[in-house]
């Protein structure tokens, strides 16, 4: 017999009753299994602990023959040793009831005794490592610190934190600090911090994905009608586009690596062209746009919808 069959109730580490069914067992192990495997939670010391007590208790009750032996010893309530050559018997209920008089006299004794069999001198078994607690805080920056990716120091339960921002953040990303959440107990881990970062808009550039910016630059109706070259800002300073002749309003360009840079690659920028309408015309103007206007050969912009 096992002297851990005394100490563990695998029953317990599964989450299970004692009445449960081989099917209802292998149900919960699963489960545990899952949640507590290595491959889940690398560099986890407690997760780590719960997985092999977690296969320790199954590798017991999955098989019949040994969940007997184990619901036997549970329920008679002594340990088989081997001291000097000759068997020893130990009433778990003498332990915490003094046996049938009920005064505990023995306890002490039955400690030395249980210290000799498991070799542990009567001490109790050590509190279980736990981890800490994850936490979470927010973190605001300025368009342009996002695009940057700065190291920020930010205030957690009293403590000073340092934040490595990834380049070109999005807005509500988070960002893990690990072992910078909540002190573990018992020598457990410390717990992770999750910094959500909030990303202030920008009066000029949008964003599109992770590296794209986007812009909404105005033209006059005739340079989009006879094309022209004009000056539009980006992140670095301005550059000149080309528009072409007859560019309608709403149509998207692209102006290669003007966008974000991050360690994969600079983006682009999305221009995004609005066709500005003149609200005071002069006398000149006026005449020549119902000149415009009123001739026949001038292009129907309505005809695909058959009118």
């Amino acid at each position: 017999m096992r002297k851990e069959w005394l100490e563990k109730d695998y029953y317990a580490t599964l989450g299970v009753s004692k009445s449960a069914s081989e099917k209802e067992i292998k149900k919960a192990y699963r489960k545990l299994a899952r949640e507590f495997h290595p491959d889940n939670n690398p560099d986890d010391a407690v997760a780590e602990a719960r997985f092999k007590e977690v296969n320790e208790a199954y590798d017991t009750l999955s098989d019949e023959e040994e969940r007997k032996e184990y619901d036997h010893v549970r329920e008679m309530g002594y340990f088989v040793g081997d001291q000097g050559g000759h068997q020893q018997y130990v009433r778990v209920e003498d332990l915490f009831g003094g046996g049938a008089g009920g005064d505990g006299g023995g306890f002490q004794d039955l400690l030395g005794g249980l210290g000799d069999l498991f070799g542990q001198g009567g001490r109790r078994p050590q509190p279980r490592p736990m981890a800490g607690q994850n936490l979470q805080t927010d973190l605001s920056l300025t368009f342009h610190e996002a695009l940057v990716g700065p190291t920020k120091t930010i205030g957690v339960d009293g403590r000073r934190v340092k934040v490595k921002v990834p380049q070109g953040i999005a807005d509500g990303t988070k960002v893990r600090v690990k072992g910078k959440g909540g002190p573990g107990a018992n020598g457990g881990p410390a717990g992770d911090l999750f910094v959500r970062v909030h990303v202030a808009s920008h009066p000029i550039f949008g964003r599109l994905g992770k590296r794209d910016l986007t812009i909404d630059v105005p033209v006059t109706f005739a340079e989009a009608a006879l094309g022209a070259v004009i000056q539009i800002p980006t992140l670095d300073g301005n550059t000149k586009i080309r528009v072409p002749a007859g560019t309608q309003g709403g149509t998207t360009m692209k102006v290669t690596g003007k966008g974000v840079e991050t360690s994969k690659g600079t983006g682009d920028l999305l221009v995004t062209i609005t066709v500005t309408v003149p609200t005071d015309l002069s006398d000149t103007e006026r005449e020549l746009l119902e000149t415009l206007r009123d001739d026949d050969s001038s292009e129907n912009p309505r005809e695909h919808l058959g009118v």
